[in-house]
């Protein structure tokens, strides 16, 4: 028979631990904290325009390709001087030990300093294969251009999903860290219990066990969180880890009529075959021949019978390659082939466009009954959670069910994170597919 003292210490200690664990099972039923609120100490918060900014600004690849475009600016230039006129200035001073003369005569040949000035342009009057190589190049900058946008969209495309990502794992640990309170308070007051002689030590050890792993959990979520801002960190060109400040607001606009003029990548890739289509299809400038007009303006100190002391001369010269061991079909074969890889490589693009549109509307779809159910199994586990804490009061259940509960509510939680970052991936996966981001 139990002795009504014991007894009555017994249902005050199940009211002091329902009163210790329904706050902090209220904690872990808060919704997560406003997008402005400091998280934890150390990282810069930024917002997602800030992110997306200094990824374009500052992020290596897109760093690298907008050189490239200035490399392919500067070829331009090197290709189009070939066509343009040539000048040059020449100046020389030659001493000799003494004047040459003639014998007999006493006739200067070659006086004992002679200086020599002369002026030298080259005018291409007819360069076919100038103007090509002049006409690709400038196609040429066009390519850089779109490649540029392409690897652009890619490095915002990389640094948007990292920003999500350290949302969804902020969310994560949130919720082990209010798991682990609760787990806490199990623990301290299973303790208590058996210090006053009413428990024991399977649900003291129950309890400890499961607060160790709680724990654990929080502590991987911790370093899950880290690594997530180091990344975003990377991925915008920022030395040092990046915390997000908020939630961006993904809102497609519909299905666009024009999804393949809004791609980046596939403008570059029609770019590229217009490109090498373009070298291909002034091949045939390369079997003509090239006029240049050459003229100089000189001077002589001293004059000589054959060098008078100032005199110009012009010269033109007509040069037409005859044979130089098939390096003209060499290259018209070459870019043939390359001609053929750039369409073939846009049509995989259109493909692969199309696929992403068909996966990104059908994806969203999915994930947003996926993030329905995840958040009617949380509350129905939340529920079952505090039901089996009041049967727990009331002696109707035991220790075991309490862990079983809260494991349980714990894991709807975490399901309803995963499917929260799920439904903001597809939603970024989506504006990507229709080309309205970046």
């Amino acid at each position: 028979m139990t002795r009504p003292g014991r007894g009555k210490f017994r249902r005050l200690s199940r009211i002091v631990a329902l009163a210790a664990i329904v706050p902090a099972l209220a904690l872990a039923q808060a919704p997560a904290a406003p997008p402005g609120a400091p998280a934890r100490a150390g990282p810069e918060r930024v917002t997602f325009a800030e992110a997306m900014r200094r990824a374009a600004a500052q992020a290596t690849n897109a760093a690298i390709a907008l050189e490239e475009v200035r490399r392919s600016e500067a070829l331009l230039v090197e290709a189009r001087s070939a066509s343009l006129p040539f000048v040059s200035g020449n100046g020389s001073l030659t001493l000799l030990d003494h004047d040459r003369v003639q014998t007999g005569t006493q006739a200067v040949l070659a006086s004992r300093d002679q200086r020599n000035a002369n002026l030298s342009m080259q005018v291409p009057l007819l360069a076919p294969s100038r103007w090509a190589s002049w006409a690709v190049a400038s196609e040429q900058v066009d390519v850089a251009r779109a490649s540029e946008q392409d690897v652009r969209r890619t490095v915002l495309l990389t640094a948007a999903r990292a920003y999500l990502s350290v949302l969804a794992q902020r969310r994560v640990v949130e919720v082990s860290r209010s798991a682990r309170d609760i787990a806490k308070v199990r623990f301290d007051f299973a303790h208590a219990r058996r210090s006053g002689g009413i428990g024991n030590a399977i649900d003291e050890g129950r309890a400890e066990q499961q607060l160790a792993t709680s724990e654990a959990q929080f502590q991987n979520g911790e370093v899950g969180l880290f690594r997530a801002q180091e990344a975003l960190g990377t991925a915008t060109g920022t030395d040092g880890a990046l915390d997000a400040a908020e939630e961006p607001a993904f809102v497609p606009e519909g299905v666009p009529a024009d999804v393949e003029a809004r791609r980046a990548d596939v403008r570059a890739a029609r770019e590229r075959l217009e490109g090498v289509a373009k070298a291909r299809r002034y091949s045939w400038t390369d079997w003509l021949p090239t006029l240049l007009a050459s003229g100089q303006a000189f001077y002589n100190d001293p004059s000589t019978v054959t060098n008078p002391r100032t005199g110009w001369q012009v010269q033109f010269l007509l040069s037409l390659p005859l044979f130089e061991g098939g390096l003209r079909v060499g290259q018209l074969r070459e870019r043939q082939a390359l001609e053929r890889e750039a369409r073939l490589q846009l049509d995989s693009t259109l493909r692969l466009v199309h696929s992403d549109v068909r996966l990104a509307t059908e994806s969203l779809s999915l994930q947003e009954a996926a993030l329905a159910s995840s958040r009617l199994a949380t509350g129905q586990a939340r529920n079952v959670l505090q039901l089996t804490i009041e049967s727990y009061k009331a002696g109707a259940t035991n220790d075991l069910d309490v862990s079983t509960a809260q494991q349980q509510s714990r894991d709807a939680d975490l399901q309803v994170v995963i499917a929260e970052d799920a439904v903001r991936q597809a939603r970024l996966d989506l504006l990507s597919a229709f080309g309205q981001f970046p």
